[in-house]
């Protein structure tokens, strides 16, 4: 095996095995448009890493922090809904990074790459950042379990049992950021949202338990990767893509056999 195929391979493992059960919340919670508005801002992020020249991550981190914490200011003031919001936040800094990005006298950016990945031209320092970050990523998530968990049920019944709601919502908002961040140059900005919602809605029909649902989530996602990566060596087609095509595929197995079992 070529050394990219192998990094590549390294890497959409190491996404997967996060996205997957962070996934589980974003479906549990239904936030996928926050998700998707997470995924758009980081355009944003990229213009911010090239204006100043720092890493292209804390450019996007920076700019999805942003966006969460503006959402949650303008979300106690209950005078839009939160779709509404979203919907203003995300394409307001996806047209303002496309804007900077084509505006930057000195920059020559290629555009497709930051939206849909390129996940064959990972190195070893991006894997680095993907399993360092991959842990961090799940320690803070299983810190953050049992009272998210509770948050996801019944926000009220968290509240009065004294879990700090609003600082438990806020980390899960900027552990999505996090994530993101770290698998943008895999699966792209366009793209990171499916790897978030398609297999844990995938493993959803198979689970009976969270945990299991967290752990057949992050298995969906690295099946996802395998194929998708072998598919698009045999059809020289994008990675990215490919990787999301399978995803869908596996939830529409699931759908169907659901369907077929009566489950």
């Amino acid at each position: 095996m070529e050394d990219f195929m192998f990094r590549g391979l390294m890497g959409g493992v190491g996404v997967a095995m996060v996205t997957g059960p962070v996934g589980c919340f974003i479906v549990w919670r239904k936030m996928a448009y926050f998700g998707n508005s997470m995924s758009h801002t980081a355009l944003l992020g990229v213009a911010i890493g090239f204006a100043f020249g720092v890493d292209l991550r804390l450019g996007i981190l920076i700019s999805c922090i942003g966006l969460a914490l503006i959402l949650l200011m303008l979300q106690s003031r209950k005078t839009l809904s939160t779709d509404t919001l979203l919907g203003i936040l995300a394409h307001t800094a996806l047209s303002v990074g496309i804007i900077a990005v084509s505006v930057l006298e000195t920059l020559r950016v290629d555009l497709m790459g930051y939206l849909f990945g390129d996940i064959l031209a990972v190195g070893p320092l991006d894997l680095w950042w993907i399993y360092l970050g991959g842990a961090a990523a799940l320690g803070t998530l299983a810190w953050l379990w049992r009272g998210l968990l509770a948050v996801t049920v019944n926000e009220e019944l968290a509240s009065a049992e004294g879990i700090p709601t609003f600082a438990v919502k806020l980390v899960f908002m900027l552990l999505i950021a996090f994530i993101i961040a770290i698998a943008m140059k895999l699966i792209g900005i366009l793209l990171i949202t499916s790897m978030l919602i398609i297999p844990a809605a995938a493993a959803r029909r198979f689970s009976k338990t969270p945990e299991q649902m967290a752990a057949l989530a992050a298995l969906a996602g690295t099946v996802s990767v395998l194929a998708g990566l072998w598919v698009s060596v045999a059809w020289n087609a994008p990675a990215g893509p490919c990787i999301v095509v399978v995803a869908a595929a596996l939830f529409l197995f699931s759908h169907t056999w659901e369907m077929l079992t009566g489950r």
